[in-house]
């Protein structure tokens, strides 16, 4: 009997990946620099991944020594990964925030062409769910709030300052041509 005890740590996530229904990738991020540091690695582990789950009836599986659990709808599968010690609720709850907020997002209509169309709103929302392996939010509301927000929404004490300048830029711009 092993009497190794685990370290806990906010480095929960390993990948999250979002895959079509021929198992091509439409996106991924891997947060694990020790694992699937290439790009040929990790396209063979997500053929792997898809070829276990497409057919499956499960929610989670346990593959390369990581544990995956994944979503399927219409033409798309979520997956997000964890270490083989890592806590399921956990991952499953990052899971559905990925889904509900992409759904939000999307407007219900979660398909490969409305995700495609919408890619660059849908990865603002993967980096506000995870950035480094680190869960920053699960509530999926608050995710689609944020990726909504147009920079002169933002209060000006929340800009950055790029954000600001170029919104000094557009005012003058505007002043100039009355």
């Amino acid at each position: 009997m092993d009497n190794h005890v685990l370290e806990p740590s906010l480095y929960v996530i390993k990948g999250i990946a979002i895959l079509d229904n021929d198992g091509k990738r439409i996106l991924a991020k891997y947060y694990d620099p020790n694992t699937l540091s290439t790009a040929k690695e990790q396209k063979v582990f997500e053929k792997n991944l898809f070829n276990k789950t497409h057919r499956a009836n499960t929610e989670i599986i346990m593959l390369e020594n990581m544990t995956c659990v994944y979503k399927s709808n219409v033409d798309l599968y979520f997956y997000v990964m964890g270490s083989n010690h890592e806590n399921e609720l956990i991952l499953v709850s990052v899971l559905n925030c990925l889904y509900d907020s992409i759904s939000q997002i999307l407007r219900k209509n979660v398909e490969k062409r409305s995700l495609m169309e919408n890619l660059d709103v849908v990865m603002l929302a993967l980096d506000e769910i995870c950035d480094s392996g680190i869960i920053l939010e699960s509530d999926p509301t608050a995710i689609s709030y944020r990726v909504a927000l147009r920079n002169d929404d933002i209060p000006i004490g929340e800009q950055t300052v790029a954000q600001v300048l170029q919104s000094a830029k557009e005012q003058l711009k505007w002043s100039l041509l009355k």
